[in-house]
């Protein structure tokens, strides 16, 4: 079911510097987070935390789950950094449609029906996560149970026992 919303050009540009990291680009300008909203029939950024702007988080898999309002559905796309048991880090894009069960109805129905737009111009991206309650993927441990196998950490602290 397709909705009519299209999505901003804003938006194509930051999912292409979030793919292509360049090995002479400054760490700090790295995109870790995007909130993407749905305004007057575009798909827009609404919000975009950049590595320097994450720096003062003690836990930026916590942030990202603080981003996730009981009301208000969003698109979140996520540059997850996490390690496994083969003591191997990786940094994966997550996509993440945010669509609460206290949200309104309507609203549920258009973040739905407009997500295939958005995919369209997701190329790349590892792993898409559609999340209705922070029960869903509210821990680190079921986070990094559908993101990879054997993650040992995630965002630098410990999953599992």
């Amino acid at each position: 079911m397709a909705s009519g919303v299209q999505v901003d050009d804003k938006v194509k540009d930051i999912i292409s510097d979030m793919k292509v990291v360049k090995s002479d680009a400054d760490a700090s300008e790295r995109i870790r987070l995007v909130v993407l909203e749905i305004k007057d029939g575009f798909i827009i950024v609404e919000k975009v935390f950049k590595e320097k702007d994450l720096s003062g988080e003690a836990d930026i898999f916590k942030f990202f789950l603080s981003l996730l309002e009981k009301e208000k559905c969003r698109y979140v796309l996520y540059d997850c950094h996490f390690e496994n048991k083969e003591s191997s880090k990786k940094e994966e894009l997550v996509f993440v449609m945010w669509a609460p069960e206290t949200a309104p109805i309507k609203s549920k129905m258009q973040y739905a029906s407009s997500k295939d737009s958005l995919k369209k111009v997701l190329t790349g991206i590892k792993h898409e996560l559609q999340m209705n309650d922070l029960s869903d993927y509210g821990t680190r441990d079921q986070f990094a149970e559908r993101i990879s196998r054997n993650v040992i950490s995630v965002e630098g602290h410990p999953v599992g026992k």
